[in-house]
């Protein structure tokens, strides 16, 4: 009897199952923004409106939330497009001599 070369046996003679890997899902970044005493509101709600697509009234309530809690989290990305943003706020910052703090952390 020919065999069969789609069909695989294990040692014992018993059909052998291939697993499929299990894919995990992707992990998520946040991009956070630290509060500082040396930022301007301003500032703060022309970056997220810029780079995070907020409205006005949006930015300033997120700006003030971080404000009184010292952190806030701007939105959830894939790892390499949170890294990206916050490379590109933090440049337009030092453009600005801005000395914000932001940073891209894994999602809890």
């Amino acid at each position: 009897m020919a065999s069969d070369p789609k069909r695989r046996t294990d040692e014992d003679g018993d059909l052998a199952v291939a697993k499929k890997p299990k894919l995990e899902k992707a992990k998520r970044y946040q991009v956070v923004f630290h509060n500082d005493n040396y930022t301007t509101k301003w500032f703060v709600v022309d970056v997220l409106e810029r780079f995070f697509h907020m409205n006005e009234t949006s930015a300033m309530s997120f700006m003030l939330a971080v404000h009184n809690t010292g952190r806030g989290v701007a939105g959830v990305y894939s790892k390499d497009i949170a890294e990206t943003k916050v490379a590109e706020v933090l440049e337009y910052a030092r453009e600005y001599e801005m000395p914000l703090r932001l940073t891209a952390e894994p999602e809890e």
